[in-house]
């Protein structure tokens, strides 16, 4: 066993004014507080870890001018500067090709874990496409597995915001994974904002989108998608679950930014009385908050109807802005519609003190 200490590394001490930064730099993003914080540790501590440069040599008509570029260490760098160091410790490195200075660029910071998942995928992906670089030449490099490589390369395929998000911390990368995994755009751009805003786990996440998936999988695969968008609300699915078992009818909820619709199904007149006495006997959730300024309800227009009559055999002829039903006997089944379009839950006893005015004939309001 060879039991030889490693060789250590001359460290010298730089003018920082002669260090210029790398443009193969693969940090871009650096946060202004901790860059600070640093400035006040290296004030009182000195620079502990030695940056990492090459010295590049020009000649001029005065002589040599000796210059050095970072490879390595430009936090370190900005907080000297900020701590007002005039000199800093530093290792020099003999490379001279632009690609060895990429690659000792990204290993340096790969290495110290100072790059966020975005800047490694771009410098992989700088890797990859300008030096041709396959993603297990990267690999064997950096001292990961292809795989690892290939998953941190894929977050480039997510939108600028959400890798912006990333960058910022505001996003971690095992959900920026699971939004990978869903193909529609739309519903991907609906997650990433519920995520910022509820401030979604992994675990919480993973549970929306497989719930999305169910559904998907329930689908007819010839079906349009874009017409049956709603479907993929998570919330819209919540909302119509919560009714068809607070009322025990089918509920199909749709909607359309901060508006939306309720469709309400029953199947006698005695039916629709039950569900109105459900309906004005609900108490808004506490957990529910209006919106600020409720829309208002209006009585559509109304149409010309036969009078109700309570014999078994006299029909009352229900109509929808979408479809005519025809004749719904109170003991033969027949399904009828109530559209209920509404803007917010509240509306709902509203919607109940219409429909008693009206000689228990259900109408269609309209916002």
């Amino acid at each position: 066993m060879d039991n030889n200490p490693p060789i250590q590394e001359p460290v010298f001490l730089i003018e920082v004014g002669k260090i210029t930064v790398n443009p193969f730099q693969p940090r871009k993003y650096f946060d202004e507080q901790k860059l600070k914080e640093l400035a006040g540790s290296i004030r009182e501590y000195g620079v502990l870890q030695p940056l990492v440069v090459t010295k590049l040599e020009e000649e001029t008509d005065s002589g040599t001018t000796v210059k050095y570029e970072l490879i390595a260490g430009e936090r370190r760098l900005r907080a000297s500067k900020l701590a007002g160091l005039e000199r800093v410790p530093a290792v020099i490195k003999n490379v001279g090709l632009d690609r060895e200075r990429l690659e000792m660029a990204i290993v340096e910071n790969v290495q110290r874990a100072d790059l966020n998942p975005i800047e490694s995928a771009r410098a992989y992906s700088r890797l990859q496409d300008e030096f041709n670089l396959t993603q297990r030449e990267i690999a064997s490099r950096i001292g990961k597995s292809r795989e690892v490589i290939a998953n941190t390369m894929r977050l480039l395929n997510l939108p600028t915001k959400v890798q912006d998000a990333i960058s910022m911390g505001h996003l971690g990368e095992s959900q920026a994974r699971l939004l990978l995994s869903v193909d529609d755009i739309h519903q991907q751009d609906l997650l990433f904002e519920e995520v910022l805003s509820n401030s979604l786990s992994v675990r919480e996440l993973k549970g929306k989108i497989d719930y999305i998936k169910s559904i998907e999988r329930k689908m007819n695969p010839g079906t349009d998608q874009k017409k049956l968008g709603p479907l993929f609300d998570p919330e819209a699915e919540s909302i119509k679950q919560r009714l068809e078992e607070t009322l025990g009818t089918p509920v199909k909820v749709e909607r359309k930014g901060d508006h939306g619709k309720i469709t309400i199904e029953y199947f006698s007149v005695v039916d629709l009385q039950n569900l109105l006495q459900k309906i004005a006997s609900q108490q808004p959730s506490p957990d529910y908050a209006p919106a600020s300024e409720p829309a208002q309800v209006e009585e559509a227009p109304e149409k010309p109807q036969e009078e109700y009559q309570s014999e078994p055999d006299q029909s009352v002829e229900e109509n929808t802005a979408n479809e005519h039903y025809g004749p719904a006997h109170a003991d033969d089944g027949a399904r009828a519609p109530i559209n209920l379009p509404v803007a917010n839950l509240d509306d709902m006893e509203e919607l109940k003190e219409e429909f008693s005015t009206q000689d228990e004939q259900p109408q269609e309001f309209t916002i």
